[in-house]
């Protein structure tokens, strides 16, 4: 009986205190945040260019309304839509009743445009 009291508790003793990992565990913190990355880290050549047409721009709240067709990487009907901006230069670029083609994705759970150019 004792033995086996010894043997539980040396268990116990060697799993260590529970939610730590031991070094025999294949718990890689470093594998959440590869899943966790935000778009800023993605290139806006790897994202969707979708047609539209600004509405409005708003450079001090660093803001653009655009009348777009489907963004497929949002899964996003065509709407109007007010993004935030990746950069302030691409609101420079921009003005009421541009036709524009332009990239967009979630940064930080804001809809940002992440890069536009004036249509033709």
């Amino acid at each position: 009986m004792k033995i086996g009291y010894a043997l539980a508790v040396a268990t116990l003793l060697l799993a260590g205190p529970p939610g730590v990992a031991s070094a025999g565990d294949n718990h890689d913190p470093a594998m959440h945040q590869a899943a966790d990355t935000t778009a800023a880290e993605k290139p806006a050549s790897s994202l969707p260019q979708v047609s539209g047409t600004v509405t409005k721009v708003d450079e001090a709240a660093g803001k653009i309304t655009i009348d777009h067709q489907a963004i497929p990487n949002l899964e996003m009907d065509p709407m109007t839509m007010v993004f935030k901006a990746s950069d302030a230069a691409l609101l420079k670029a921009a003005k009421a009743g541009d036709a524009v083609k332009f990239t967009a994705d979630k940064v930080n759970g804001q809809l940002t445009v992440m890069s536009l150019e004036k249509g033709k």
